[in-house]
């Protein structure tokens, strides 16, 4: 069986789906802009996380924080099945009804074995890609689906006991997002941070673990996925995100995600 990955919108814009079988591709070093709740439903996928190899396999769940640096790949060569649930940082603390300013949901695991979490998020995942069920079921699923595991392993921090320099970081990612399409030079980001060049790259490795460009790199994937799930086309995306070669772009595209931007298939919620 070859690498079947489909993606899927729900009634929710902060939330999406991804429904996957991985064989041979690999996920290189790279983050999220969202958390990604990871459901692995059959084989064993291994990765680096901070440092840490992890292995994980059926009824397991992973909980990847956005901005977390990590890679992925199939244990064994029969590859591996998982079902993604991505949600906005913002949206995952209202659920968690955290509407503080400043104030973050997190969760204290990174990998959980708890066969009840994992039958109520993987109910979840089943209701939100269903476009029968009624209304108010939809309307209700996100807040029961995630209530366990809300209770028994998240927690609460404030940006300033956040990791350090996340204020930084917020900030960069906010430019970044407004002129993907632009040509970005080192001084604005060490001047967004009043530092010089050199002393921006070394702390910005350092709390990031990859180098600004590589940062940038996947920061625009990421839109640029966001953007053809949305429905534009594969050559403005490009644009919009700043590849000025749609060969470029969709080698870039596929080296990532496993996939091409043309067989992005995500079925609008209707």
């Amino acid at each position: 069986m070859a690498e079947d990955i489909q993606y899927h919108s729900t009634a929710f814009d902060a939330i999406n789906l991804i429904d996957a079988h991985y064989q041979k591709f690999s996920f290189q070093r790279h983050y999220h802009l969202d958390f990604h709740i990871g459901l692995i439903t059959g084989g064993r996928q291994v990765f680096k996380h901070n440092g840490n190899s992890h292995c994980v396999g059926a009824g397991q769940l992973v909980i990847m924080p956005p901005d977390d640096i990590h890679d992925g790949r199939s244990w064994r060569e029969s590859g591996y099945d998982v079902k993604v649930i991505t949600i906005s940082p913002t949206w995952l603390s209202h659920l968690a009804d955290i509407d503080t300013p400043d104030t973050l949901i997190t969760f204290r695991q990174l990998i959980v074995e708890d066969p009840s979490i994992f039958n109520q998020l993987s109910t979840l995942f089943h209701t939100l890609k269903q476009t029968n069920s009624s209304q108010l079921a939809i309307d209700c699923a996100p807040y029961e689906g995630f209530s366990q595991l809300f209770e028994q392993y998240g927690s609460v921090v404030t940006a300033k006991n956040a990791r350090l320099g996340q204020k930084h970081i917020s900030k960069l990612k906010d430019y970044l997002m407004e002129n993907l399409d632009q040509a970005i030079r080192l001084q604005d980001l060490s001047d967004l941070c009043q530092l010089s060049e050199s002393q921006f790259q070394r702390r910005f490795k350092a709390q990031m673990g990859l180098t600004p460009y590589a940062w940038l790199s996947r920061l625009r994937l990421e839109k640029s996925m966001q953007l053809l799930k949305s429905g534009i086309n594969g050559t403005d995306v490009a644009l919009q995100v700043g590849f000025y070669d749609q060969a470029h772009f969709s080698k870039a595209f596929k080296s990532n995600f496993g996939i091409t931007p043309s067989q992005v298939r995500c079925q609008p919620y209707t």
